[in-house]
């Protein structure tokens, strides 16, 4: 991610992830075929994470096309190669979107929406 809010968007998802038992591997590889937000492991699962922080769900989703799919799926093989101890394990890619929660203090924090296995 280039922009600030998505830097921090990104921290926000990494935060949420490692609650909920994720352990983090790597952050913000760029590959020749593709960048990764978050690549993390829960039990014997590799899973690639794409972040999207914007203003509204929809527009994160629309974010996250076809084209989209294919270069986080194309990176992910790359940086698979290029680890022997992950290669063998399952993998899963997964969508966490964050949206600011109108209306409401800042101190409740954004929305965090994680979507698992959206690429097949």
């Amino acid at each position: 991610m280039s922009t600030r809010s998505g830097q921090i968007g990104e921290s926000q998802a990494c935060n949420y992830l490692k609650r909920h038992g994720y352990h983090i591997l790597a952050r913000n590889i760029r590959l020749a075929r593709g960048e990764l937000d978050i690549i993390c492991r829960k039990e014997d699962l590799v899973i690639f994470v794409e972040v999207k922080a914007h203003q509204d769900r929809e527009s994160a989703l629309l974010a996250v096309d076809e084209d989209k799919c294919s270069r986080i799926r194309s990176a992910a093989l790359a940086w698979l190669g290029g680890h022997d101890n992950y290669a063998s394990m399952q993998c899963r890619f997964d969508l966490i979107i964050i949206t600011p929660r109108l209306g409401l203090p800042a101190w409740l924090g954004p929305h965090i929406e994680h979507m698992e296995d959206i690429i097949r």
